[in-house]
């Protein structure tokens, strides 16, 4: 049986937004591409990663206006990145020991080439966990 890799579960359509994009040009992003996250980018570096869940943590609860206050304000600057050769369960790992819901994936030639999240790897890893069940599911609406 051949080992999984992350390059085998990752997404490749990864959506990029400057750090001055406010939250609210950032959310509807999200739900018109359907993603739980932007990497933030200006010019030819990556600044970091936004997911919705920081929106609302970090931006919402705290009462900030979403027109307003930008990506940048909230982004999550301490990138933890996988090799796209990485097995699964070392990603799987990763995440457990860093505390994330999603890697970016990166290689030496192009970089930034996916982001690989808990979902897609429990949908690989026991796609009859709970987990697995959910991350089957239709499409957010």
């Amino acid at each position: 049986m051949t080992m999984q890799t992350v390059r085998d579960v990752m997404t490749t359509n990864v959506v990029y937004l400057p750090s001055e994009t406010t939250l609210a040009e950032a959310a509807r992003t999200m739900r018109e591409q359907d993603i739980g996250d932007i990497v933030v980018a200006d010019g030819p570096g990556l600044t970091g990663v936004v997911t919705d869940r920081d929106i609302v943590v970090r931006a919402v609860a705290e009462r900030c206006d979403p027109a307003a206050t930008t990506i940048g304000e909230i982004v999550t600057r301490d990138l933890v990145t996988v090799r796209p050769e990485d097995s699964i369960h070392t990603a799987a790992l990763l995440m457990r020991d860093q505390a994330v819901r999603r890697v970016l994936v990166c290689d030496d030639v192009q970089g930034l080439v996916g982001i690989v999240s808990i979902g897609d790897l429990a949908e690989e890893i026991d796609p009859d966990s709970v987990l697995g069940g959910i991350s089957k599911a239709a499409p957010n609406n």
